[in-house]
């Protein structure tokens, strides 16, 4: 009696068989339920900071237009101030036409008046040079002052960028010099032809 059979110990070991499949399946099944919990949590913060990164991107495109133009502006006033300054290749150019056709008047030309001479072949070249420096100054005055009033126009209640408003100022300040020191060129009280 107490041994068993062929039949009933494959019996048993069938039946412990049939429950480690069914465990097995258990838990691979509950392994799937928490993946796909997890996955339906990832999808559902990707959705959120995918609106998230949509709302901020939409937010600077808003902002970026009006503050590029004027930052812009502000470089561009910036550099034609240096340009008054320093000079320009349009100023170079207008410098030299001045001075050869100074230099065709004086060969023409039969009096010897040194002065006379003198102005037609680089006074005039030096007007040019001042006179095209005024330009830039000019322009560089005008955009830097209406990139600093933009705001007043534009949109009052948006605050300008400081780096803007101090490139802006910039441009400002080498424009009132550039054009006080063509105006002072130009006049002859900097740099005056020398009398002879």
């Amino acid at each position: 009696m107490g041994t068993k059979t062929a039949d009933e110990t494959g019996a048993e070991t069938g039946a412990e068989a049939t429950t480690d499949e069914e465990k097995v399946s258990v838990t691979k099944a509950d392994e799937v339920t928490e993946a796909e919990d997890t996955s339906a949590d990832d999808t559902a913060a990707d959705e959120i900071d995918d609106e998230n990164e949509a709302e901020l991107f939409e937010a600077a495109q808003e902002e970026s237009p009006a503050g590029v133009g004027q930052g812009a502006g502000a470089v561009v006033s910036a550099a034609l101030g240096l340009v008054s300054l320093s000079g320009s290749w349009v100023g170079t150019v207008a410098s030299a036409r001045q001075s050869l056709i100074g230099q065709l008047h004086a060969q023409t030309a039969t009096s010897s008046d040194v002065s006379k001479l003198l102005d037609e072949g680089y006074g005039d070249a030096w007007k040019a040079t001042a006179l095209w420096a005024g330009v830039f100054a000019l322009i560089a005055l005008i955009v830097g002052v209406a990139v600093l009033v933009r705001p007043a126009f534009g949109a009052p209640g948006k605050p300008q960028a400081v780096w803007i408003k101090s490139v802006a100022w910039g441009g400002v300040a080498l424009g009132v010099i550039g054009l006080l020191l063509a105006v002072l060129k130009y006049t002859g009280f900097l740099l005056d032809l020398p009398s002879v």
